[in-house]
């Protein structure tokens, strides 16, 4: 496959990601405002931090590294040993799963059985969900490098919608259930997301379609753990790509969910402030989760594909480099366009979406401003994400085993930043250490990226920079939406708060106007790449 049929195939999954994680956002924004008008906010706060966090952690340290190292070359390759390497993450998510289970119920402290019941129940469960998520691990491997974007929004939905299906029938007819229902509904997506894997590719394997295709994998018992006699059980290459991930994975999932750990661990906000921190925090990051997670996934494996890892641009095919400069170009102005664009309306909107979302118990005290940092960190959010992407996409064994030394000392400033920053500006702290840090992360990714390209004609971090008029729009819309908030929202009646709107519908109107005539390679890129795949093609 060409690297225009990579970026084809990989445009048209980002694609279909971003609309995917946009249906499940908009299920689970709904599902979420439903739910606090049933359970506590202690509850939430137990479920969506501590427990999550369990799942997460288990689930990440597990199989990151392992997806990062097997995603990496071509689809040739001896997908043997490929499958008996993505096997250990079973056993290694076994052991993460009763080591951390153990501290969720001894080291840390229990909450109240009145206020939160069943919480050694969920601390079980969630961690039982973790593995067998894992159980699929190979197939979902698979199924990304050939870029099964078909599988992937059928498995992913079916698994979403089932648990918010549970989950609203539970806090309906028995809210009293507590834990119960959040972790019966998170088993309940775990199985049903391995399931879809395991299925499409029983019907999959062997079927004229999958001969047709010359697809390396003929039957299921091929994914299975086997072993050859005078051959390795792995992919040694592959095992030590992956060990160097694995020591970055555990840095870089303290960086991810540094504020969660020092909630947990350290106590710095009870379980009710814990809910209303983590209700703002999904809403402040619906962006990044439904567009810029995608993206960022979706083009580490174009430019896995594309780019020979750890060789000097001179040696690799020049029409490769120049397609994935090009490419590394339009994200990054992409990106920032839709980061600045959080950022610049999100100051002026905080205060009315929390109040529209979840009422007072939202909109008052620490929220707004909560929200309002949340926007600027999004801004950081989309960027680093981009240019992490083609960095640790690019990098050799040996840059990535440096740049976990890297990522040491960040974790470590990071989680003392949260620390002291939390008991200084309470839960806006979290966003500013996570600002701090994103603000590092993106200073090293742009220098690798510069000396990458140092020595050829192209210049990709380009993409940061966007026209003095675009400039000056967004400085009109930030301040004009901001006086229309000090005298319209959000206490002056419903006819003030549709003005507010509309003010601020006009403003992103001419913003977006002023997009599409000055910002022209870019359009053409989102034409090109991204919507002609729905105007065109379709979902295969």
């Amino acid at each position: 496959m060409g690297s225009q049929d990579v970026l084809r195939e990989t445009t048209r999954l980002a694609s279909s990601s971003a609309l995917l994680q946009i249906l499940f956002r908009v299920i689970t924004f709904g599902l979420n405002a439903f739910t606090l008008r049933y359970v506590s906010k202690e509850i939430i706060g137990l479920v969506n931090v501590r427990l999550m966090l369990l799942y997460s952690t288990v689930v990440f340290l597990a199989r990151e590294a392992f997806r990062r190292a097997c995603l990496s070359g071509s689809t040739k390759r001896n997908w043997m040993k490929t499958f008996n390497l993505l096997w250990l993450t079973v056993p290694l998510g076994v052991c993460w799963s009763l080591f951390l289970g153990w501290i969720w119920l001894d080291i840390l402290e229990v909450p109240d059985a009145n206020a939160v019941p069943h919480y050694k129940f969920g601390v079980v469960v969630f961690g039982l969900s973790a593995v067998v998520e894992l159980l699929g691990e190979p197939f979902w491997v698979l199924a990304q490098v050939h870029l099964f974007v078909r599988l992937k929004v059928i498995a992913e939905s079916l698994s979403v919608i089932s648990k918010c299906f549970l989950t609203v029938i539970l806090v309906v007819l028995y809210p009293h259930w507590g834990l119960y229902i959040f972790s019966l509904a998170q088993l309940l997506y775990t199985s049903i997301l391995v399931l879809s894997y395991i299925v499409y590719f029983m019907k999959f394997l062997g079927s004229p379609e999958a001969i047709k295709k010359s697809f390396p994998v003929t039957h299921m018992t091929s994914v299975l753990p086997s072993f050859e006699q005078d051959e390795a059980f792995v992919n040694w290459k592959e095992a030590k790509l992956t060990w160097s991930f694995f020591k970055q994975s555990f840095l870089k999932q303290v960086l991810t969910e540094g504020e969660r750990y020092v909630m947990t661990f350290l106590n710095v906000l009870n379980f009710g402030d814990q809910g209303v921190y983590d209700i703002v925090n999904n809403l402040g990051s619906l962006t990044a989760r439904f567009i810029f997670l995608p993206i960022e996934e979706s083009f580490y494996v174009y430019f896995a594909k594309v780019l020979e890892r750890g060789k000097d641009i001179k040696v690799q095919k020049q029409d490769d480099i120049s397609m994935a400069a090009a490419v590394l170009e339009s994200l990054l102005k992409l990106v920032l366009l839709i980061g600045l664009t959080i950022a610049v309306f999100g100051y002026a909107y905080s205060q009315l979406a929390l109040d529209l979302y979840g009422g007072s118990m939202l909109s008052s005290g620490s929220g707004p401003n909560l929200l309002r940092c949340y926007s600027l960190y999004v801004l950081l959010l989309a960027v680093n994400g981009v240019t992490e992407c083609f960095t640790f996409a690019s990098m050799s064994k040996e840059e990535v085993d440096r740049y976990n030394f890297v990522m040491l000392a960040l974790s470590f400033i990071f989680l003392c930043m949260s620390y002291f920053l939390t008991y200084w500006q309470g839960s806006i702290g979290f966003i500013l250490a996570n600002c701090f840090n994103m603000g590092i992360r993106i200073a090293h990714s742009i220098h690798y990226i510069y000396r990458y390209f140092g020595e050829s004609p192209y210049r990709p971090l380009k993409g940061l920079l966007i026209s003095p008029l675009l400039i000056v729009v967004y400085i009109i819309s930030g301040v004009v939406t901001g006086v229309s908030e000090v005298f319209l929202c959000c206490d002056k009646g419903w006819i003030a708060r549709l003005i507010h709107i509309a003010v601020g519908a006009l403003c992103f109107t001419v913003t977006v106007a002023t997009i599409f005539f000055t910002e022209t390679k870019l359009i053409h890129f989102v034409r090109t790449h991204f919507l002609s795949k729905y105007t065109k093609e379709g979902l295969k």
